[in-house]
């Protein structure tokens, strides 16, 4: 890196005129002046991992350097890296998102996607979430992203973990301030379902319904992302594109090639 300047590719799943990209822009600007900004055309949030391989992907030049996807997260990066930049990014920044990606939540992000699809690229990659409604009432502070960003993304974009990972950072929502360090966590586990679908009647008098998140706590154990957000901690999760669980294969191959 010594030799070339750092490139940054900046993504999100909340779209090109989201609050939480431009944070990301200016910590990516306290790397490098070389920052590209590939980001979808409205918000993509819940795509998790998937691509436009049914409807066409439209591309809107906005400046030089900064473009709009009519497509997922998954697809912006991979927009990026075949038809925007003149040469691959020495690191993804995905974020920061509107809202936490703990726990289970991160099965569903389009913000880890986009991570996942730079990881899957062979790019190393950082999603960033700025939680709220832990410790704020639902007042999002994007400033608490704003300060810890710089340094803990300038010393993760030097920490080389080898190939399928990628890194989930969560921070918590208090003042800048009242931050509580920072944890190194394997990925939690909520108590119940977090989904809500909520039934409403239009004015036909037909129902239709809205998905949501409840913000009910669950009892996080000690090491996970839930537990270092809970104490006003940033978290910072590796997350592997392998997905194999490891410790099943020999049950599996006890029970499947036993013979009757």
């Amino acid at each position: 890196m010594a030799d070339k300047p750092l490139t940054v590719l900046v993504t999100n799943d909340d779209g090109i005129h989201a609050d939480g990209l431009e944070t990301l822009e200016k910590i990516a600007r306290t790397l490098t002046d070389e920052v590209w900004i590939v980001a979808p055309e409205v918000e993509q949030s819940g795509a998790s991992h998937s691509l436009s391989l049914a409807n066409p992907i439209r591309l809107r030049r906005l400046d030089d350097r900064r473009f709009a996807v009519q497509g997922t997260p998954a697809d912006c990066v991979l927009m990026a890296l075949r038809k925007v930049m003149p040469r691959p990014p020495d690191l993804v920044l995905s974020g920061v998102n509107r809202g936490q990606n703990l726990a289970d939540d991160v099965t569903y992000s389009g913000t880890i996607a986009a991570a996942m699809e730079g990881t899957a690229l062979g790019l190393k990659s950082i999603a960033l979430s700025q939680t709220y409604g832990v410790h704020s009432e639902g007042r999002l502070r994007f400033e608490v992203a704003e300060v810890h960003g710089p340094d803990l993304v300038r010393r993760l974009a030097d920490v080389d973990l080898g190939p399928g990972i990628l890194l989930n950072v969560n921070f918590p929502d208090c003042d800048p301030e009242a931050v509580q360090g920072l944890q190194v966590t394997r990925q939690g586990k909520f108590d119940q379902s977090m989904l809500l679908v909520e039934e409403r009647i239009d004015t036909r008098s037909r129902p239709y319904y809205w998905l949501g998140f409840k913000r009910d706590r669950s009892d996080a154990a000690p090491g996970t992302d839930l537990r270092a957000i809970y104490d006003r901690s940033i978290s910072v999760t590796p997350l592997h594109m392998n997905m194999t669980q490891l410790e099943a294969i020999d049950v599996l191959r006890t029970r499947l090639e036993k013979r009757v």
